[in-house]
């Protein structure tokens, strides 16, 4: 047993057992967030028949049907047309310039009978006609057409022209597309035929020259049609297959269409993902590194820092076991089960057994797990109203313990949690578009009460737990062993009673003294009321329990009266041992006087024997190992030295603190603990004030 004992002593000493337990508590907790994220996999193939009903296990996009809308969709975008109104104008004017050119060659005077020169009208036409309808939309006029136009009046002429113009403007003035111009040809032709009367070859030519004119108005953009359809494209929403969905009822064929979703979103077992594994394993280190940097302290024992350690590991798997029993059961409920988490339970604990920034630290995380383990299996990654509810109700537990530290305000704290919890509640109910009835509103108003009601009880029945396995003195602890009806602390009113008054007057000292470097004043004060226990032994002995001036250490050899003295210190620590006391507790009663010289007794001895040695004087120590420590041992010696003083004043009170310091500096109490300089020196400034409160100068009343 003893080895066992010695093998784990030795552990707790060991540099990297931080580090050994970061790792461990890392693998739990990986392996227990794991099962949230575990994807559903089938051994299935295409047209067999689905051995469950199967649905996504997350959203993802459907690229092949996404293709498919966005071709649809393009294909019913209709083509960009721009309508061409200059095209009436130079339509007309091309057949304007047709017929003025006849009526012009025509005005050449012809010799009746010379044919040559009729030939020469023809020529000059044709080059004219060329020009004209050179880059126009129109048939080529043949030399036969050319002669009739030729034939032609000037007056029938000019009447055909302005007909022909007048028909072919107004018709293009109007929006003609491709496929409709073999109706406006048909159109323009009957028009030409109702407008005017002439032989049926000059009708014929005239018909055909309207035709002619008539092109498209309405020409299709192709680049802004091209736009357009990329724009409706781009309109489309990529088509997703949700978390949750459902892609095949139980008993139904798997078709090709089942399977390729099945295969998209890696759910048969030929494409398993190990995506959601490493998540999770990542989600966990950053937790846990998060934890690692916040607790550690470089100017800590590792004793110390594995101690805190522990602890935040240990409240954080508590919650996730919870967690993991409320998801086990929430499938039987239709509420929010995770509601009645305890959402106070890691913050009170670390807050009362750590310190306030890793409650608050560690208030964020269980949060974020809370968000995670709650999560259902069809919706996001993270439950964020559980997780907002855990965290607001952890952070109202911390500021509500701040002034609140016995069992019974640990209860009362737990009100200032609930209501903090109605009030999240309150939110949520409002904020879901969820209908609720009497039923639900009862359970989720008395799911925020009972939630904060556990987080008392359960900080209450873990805390001694904690205190006792970890070894930790927690703030609760120490306001409890600082009750005056403590029966220890009832030993030493009852039995020394000058004692007593010393140790309440260290008390004040050490407290402030401590508060002023920023070391834990209350544990100062606790310790200061128990560290002369040993002297309620013999409390005659001890110069401020002597009445009526008597002093049996006149009638002492100084031998006898240095063991005596001495005793006081381990005999306390005995006491205090069988009462199972703190260790906190019992290493002050040892080292408040380290192994500091009782100079009175060997400066006695040494008056008759000059070979008496140092050494034998000197208390067995050890020297002070923390602050809290050095400064009770500073204030004890301090309180008593004032005490004896005459007349005490300021100046006095001052230079007395300053001895006493520098004679323990170069006597090296302080040697093995962490106090500088800076720190001694408000120490001394601390008692100085401390003291000259205390003795302070009065009026002297008259008799």
């Amino acid at each position: 047993m003893n080895s066992i004992l010695l093998k784990m002593k030795e552990w707790s000493n060991y540099k990297h057992l931080p580090l050994v337990i970061i790792f461990i508590t890392a693998i739990i907790m990986f392996f227990l967030l794991i099962g949230n994220v575990k994807e559903n996999t089938y051994d299935i193939k295409e047209f067999q028949l689905s051995p469950d009903t199967i649905r996504a296990v997350k959203t993802i996009e459907d690229t092949v049907k996404t293709e498919e809308e966005r071709e649809r969709v393009a294909a019913e975008i209709q083509p960009y047309y721009q309508f061409q109104e200059e095209t009436a104008d130079n339509q007309a004017a091309i057949i304007s310039s047709i017929f003025d050119s006849v009526i012009e060659i025509k005005k050449e005077v012809i010799p009746e009978g010379e044919a040559e020169n009729r030939t020469s009208q023809l020529e000059k036409l044709k080059k004219e006609i060329d020009k004209i309808v050179d880059n126009a939309s129109m048939v080529q006029l043949n030399d036969e057409a050319l002669i009739t136009l030729l034939g032609q009046s000037p007056a029938v002429l000019e009447k055909s022209s302005d007909t022909i113009t007048t028909l072919v403007k107004d018709m293009l003035d109007k929006p003609i597309r491709f496929e409709n111009v073999s109706d406006k040809k048909k159109e323009i032709e009957d028009q030409v035929r109702k407008s005017l009367r002439y032989s049926n070859n000059y009708m014929n030519l005239l018909s055909s020259i309207a035709r002619s004119s008539v092109v498209e108005t309405e020409i299709e953009n192709e680049e802004q049609t091209e736009i357009r359809i990329e724009q409706a494209k781009a309109s489309v929403e990529p088509i997703r297959i949700l978390q949750g969905q459902i892609l095949v009822q139980k008993g139904e064929i798997i078709d090709r269409e089942v399977y390729r979703q099945l295969k998209l979103l890696g759910m048969l077992t030929n494409k398993s993902s190990y995506k959601p594994i490493i998540g999770v394993a990542l989600f966990v280190v950053l937790t846990m590194w998060v934890v690692y940097v916040q607790t550690i302290n470089r100017k800590v024992k590792t004793k110390e820092n594995s101690k805190s350690l522990l602890v935040v590991l240990f409240s954080l798997l508590i919650s996730v076991l919870l967690m993991k029993v409320l998801q086990f059961i929430a499938y039987n409920f239709d509420v929010v089960i995770a509601f009645i988490f305890p959402t106070a339970i890691v913050s009170m604990l670390v807050y009362l057994l750590v310190n306030e920034r890793m409650a608050f630290i560690s208030t964020i995380i269980i949060a974020a797990y809370a968000g995670f383990i709650f999560q259902e299996g069809y919706t996001n990654v993270f439950q964020m109203e559980v997780s907002l509810y855990i965290l607001f109700g952890g952070i109202a537990g911390i500021f509500a313990l701040q002034k609140m530290n016995t069992n019974s305000q640990i209860l009362r704290s737990s009100l200032i949690v609930a209501s903090v919890n109605l009030i999240f509640i309150l939110f949520y109910l409002l904020m879901t578009k969820t209908t609720y009835g009497v039923g639900d509103l009862l359970f989720y108003f008395g799911a925020a009460i009972l939630s904060s009601i556990l987080s008392g009880a359960l900080t209450i029945g873990i805390l001694p737990f904690f205190e006792s396995l970890f070894g930790i003195l927690s703030t609760m602890k120490l306001i409890e062993l600082s009750n005056p009806n403590h029966p220890l602390l009832k030993k030493i009113l009852t039995e020394t009673p000058g004692t007593y008054h010393h140790s309440v007057m260290v008390a004040n000292l050490a407290d402030s003294a401590c508060e002023a470097i920023g070391a834990n004043g209350l544990l100062a004060r606790v310790c200061c009321y128990y560290h002369d226990i040993g002297k309620t032994k013999r409390p005659g002995f001890f110069i401020e329990n002597q009445i009526n001036g008597y002093n049996p250490h006149d009638n002492l050899p100084p031998e006898a009266s240095r063991d005596i003295i001495i005793t006081h210190a381990t005999d306390g620590a005995n006491i205090l041992r069988k009462h199972k006391m703190p260790k906190e507790i019992i290493d002050v009663a040892e080292q408040h006087h380290g192994t500091s010289l009782l100079k009175f007794f060997y400066y006695k001895e040494k008056e008759q024997n000059d070979k008496v040695l140092e050494e034998d004087f000197r208390y067995t120590g050890p020297k002070p190992q923390t602050k809290e420590n050095a400064i009770i041992s500073i204030a004890d010696s301090v309180e008593a030295a004032v005490r004896s003083m005459k007349e005490p004043n300021s100046d006095k009170i001052q230079a007395l603190i300053q001895s006493i310091v520098k004679d323990k500096l170069q006597d090296g109490q302080f040697d093995e603990c962490d106090l500088s300089l800076r720190e001694i020196k408000k120490i001394e400034e601390s008692f100085c004030t401390t003291l000259n409160g205390i003795f302070h100068s009065r009026i002297e009343y008259p008799k």
